[in-house]
């Protein structure tokens, strides 16, 4: 079915009201007491309807940008959100339960990969299907999940990229590119920066209590340095990585430790370059865009290591409207559909369409550094943990508390690694899991 197209005949009626109740039916007692009402706010696109169950556009205003996004894509689709921990518990409650009240669901790759043969219908023929969609070969490798077949397909992707004000870019260093940065010269930007603003660091990091800067180590600067993340973790480039990070915050603003979204300090003037994720970058060179530039990561030995945030939308066995289910997934995959996901949430196209010049001038700054990042030669893709579900939180705590320790507290840098591998291993054993790009996925991931 076309996007916007009305589908033939009512969509299985699943209100608001009645998956809740479902859900208690279904062993999901408790379920607003988890957050899944309080932090959405419920919100549907109607009173009944397929309910299209998701990790992504949680934040009440992004919620509702994608719903307006929906409701013009297609008819008779609910969409209800709910954070990453409880989301794999509901899906495995409700279809163990054989009482599965939803239709569809959204999330990222290690949202839906633990769930792959066992909870959601197997999606191949609809891949196939789809191929002139033209998803890239790394992404639909990730919805087989290790398998020969697909249990999702690519829905919409988002990244991290540096952003620069002209104030900053004046003090590029002599010879370098600002979309070819190696991380020396990152550093040597950073260096020039403070000192030609009276000993004030320019740069910046999110590295509040909700900042995203563990991603940085996990998906940016270990895998440029030591070609992985977990496999690599105690090794000796990864000790060179670890002093190169404390030789870039010398010269980063100490109040990085508070800064949770970098559009805020970099809209302010407190900043003027920094790294985070698109969505919490853009609103700083919305009234300026003239005057600011978004770019590529910088690249290391092994690489322009980078993290691909990919969400995915797959069909739970039991779905309330499996064909339902199947037209929406097709309406959300047209260049039109995904081009609107951008306009409205700020979530790339994973279809081979091209990016129009009539985009939002911030949206384009960073489409431009994301594109050039993805298909830099030597790009390392990395991902966001998977498989660890609700203790995905401490996993990125070892690499926040390494953090913490190394360059902040002034530790040695081998014997921290050593304590913080032994921490990392025991989560990692626990749970029994592969790793996940960039290292090896080997049956069970060992701390390196």
């Amino acid at each position: 079915m076309e996007a916007g197209q009305m589908r033939r005949g009512g969509p299985s009626q699943v209100s608001r009201r009645t998956f809740l109740r479902g859900a208690g039916a279904a062993g999901l007692a408790g379920l607003a007491g988890s957050g899944l009402a309080g932090c959405t706010g419920f919100a549907t696109t109607g009173d009944g309807g397929m309910i299209f169950l998701s990790t992504q556009f949680r934040p009440v205003n992004e919620a509702e940008a994608f719903r307006s996004t929906l409701a013009k894509t297609i008819s008779g689709v609910s969409y209800v959100t709910i954070e990453e921990g409880p989301f794999a518990g509901q899906v495995r409650s409700q279809v163990g339960s054989g009482a599965t009240q939803m239709g569809l669901l959204g999330g990222l790759h290690g949202d839906l990969a633990p769930l792959a043969d066992g909870y959601l219908e197997d999606v191949t023929d609809l891949l196939s299907d789809l191929s002139g969609r033209g998803f890239p070969a790394d992404y639909v490798d990730l919805a087989r999940s290790g398998t020969d077949r697909a249990w999702y397909i690519p829905w919409a992707d988002a990244s991290y990229v540096l952003a620069a004000h002209a104030d900053a870019l004046e003090h590029l260093p002599s010879g370098a590119d600002a979309e070819s940065l190696t991380y020396d010269q990152f550093l040597d930007w950073a260096i020039a920066a403070r000192r030609a603003n009276g000993g004030r660091p320019m740069l910046g990091l999110p590295l509040g209590p909700e900042g995203l800067f563990h991603r940085f180590t996990q998906g940016y600067l270990l895998p440029s340095f030591t070609g992985g993340q977990i496999t690599t973790f105690r090794s000796r480039e990864a000790v060179s990585a670890w002093q190169y990070l404390r030789e870039l915050w010398a010269n980063c603003n100490p109040a990085s430790t508070t800064y949770d979204f970098m559009q805020e300090p970099l809209e302010s003037g407190e900043v003027r370059m920094t790294w985070d994720h698109v969505v919490r970058l853009v609103e700083a060179p919305e009234r300026d865009p003239e005057n600011w530039r978004m770019l590529p990561a910088p690249r290391g030995e092994h690489g322009l290591g980078y993290m691909a945030v990919l969400a995915g939308l797959a069909i739970p066995k039991g779905s309330t409207d499996p064909e339902l289910a199947r037209d929406a997934i097709r309406a959300l995959t047209t260049p039109r559909a995904q081009l609107d996901v951008l306009r409205s949430n700020g979530f790339f196209p994973v279809v081979d369409t091209e990016i129009p010049g009539n985009l939002p001038p911030a949206i384009q700054l960073e489409a431009d550094a994301v594109a050039k990042q993805k298909n830099a030669d030597d790009a390392i893709l990395s991902l966001p943990p998977v498989g660890l579900g609700e203790r995905e939180g401490e996993v990125s705590k070892v690499f926040q508390d390494t953090f913490r320790a190394i360059v902040l507290g002034g530790a040695d840098i081998r014997s921290t690694l050593d304590a913080q591998a032994r921490v990392l291993q025991g989560v990692l054993s626990e749970l029994n899991v592969p790793c996940w790009a960039p290292d090896p996925a080997a049956e069970r991931c060992e701390v390196g």
